[in-house]
């Protein structure tokens, strides 16, 4: 695994990390290059997750195009997303930005979302963790697989209940998070879930800080959020969750 140069993401205010396993066909490589254009204070760094087709060469065509801006993570095997997440976080940091996140490569969720959060961050100082939010509401445009969402509802109450925090969404794959003390030390370990590392995220966030925790997380109902064809999740996912969100409990609370 490459690391970035030691003058990367240090102009920028915001470093934005991409996981991506197996993406050639799916990475929307104009939305990107359409964002950084206009976004000069927004950096990327994608992080190819041990990919077996031609995400690699598509990356590097990023990279060469935004030298400066976009930098990629090469990882010679594949170590699942969350781990992607965590190895591009870290990276970032080192930057000192003042804001890292992470979004999913197929851009369920827009990049364009990515000023509204900030937004919410410029306006309200309180707030360190900005999460997308998929709730369905007359005048937004959230398509979603009926068995998907059902099965979200069901797991976002249990991890609601496991967390003891009234959040709606955990595994929306769009987050902002303030570049603060607290964040290096909860990225510091290695993530014991694969699957909704987000929930156990949320989880080091309490136990370094309790309850107080819900009163620096802001979710963002999104104005749009589609399901893209291609996606890794498969059904058996849903219950591989369920076995992750125990093993959180025990290690947690």
């Amino acid at each position: 695994m490459h690391n970035p140069s030691p003058e990367f993401g240090r102009t920028a205010r915001t470093v934005i990390i991409v996981p991506c396993y197996n993406e050639a066909g799916r990475l929307p490589s104009d939305a990107f290059r359409k964002f950084l254009t206009a976004n000069p204070r927004v950096d990327f760094i994608f992080v190819n997750d041990g990919s077996s087709d031609g995400t690699l060469a598509v990356l590097q065509t990023l990279h060469g195009e935004f030298k400066t801006r976009v930098h990629v993570l090469d990882k010679a095997a594949n170590g699942g997303k969350a781990a992607a997440v965590r190895d591009g976080m870290l990276a970032a940091l080192q930057g000192e930005p003042e804001i890292v996140g992470f979004w999913d490569a197929d851009l369920a969720t827009p990049l364009e979302a990515i000023d509204s959060f900030l937004q919410v961050l410029d306006s309200r100082p309180e707030v360190e963790m900005v999460f997308g939010s998929r709730v369905q509401l007359l005048g937004r445009q959230i398509q979603r697989r009926a068995i998907r969402h059902y099965l979200g509802r069901i797991f976002a109450t249990f991890a609601s209940m496991v967390l003891h925090l009234p959040i709606y969404d955990t595994q929306c794959g769009a987050k902002l998070f303030r570049a603060t003390p607290q964040l290096r030390a909860a990225l510091r370990e290695p993530f014991i879930s694969g699957w909704i590392f987000d929930v156990e995220l949320i989880a080091r966030f309490l136990a370094l800080s309790g309850p107080s925790v819900k009163d620096r997380i802001y979710e963002y109902p999104l104005q749009k959020w589609m399901d893209v064809a291609g996606s890794k999740v498969r059904a058996g996912d849903f219950f591989r969750a369920f076995l992750e969100l125990v093993a959180i409990r025990r290690r947690y609370f």
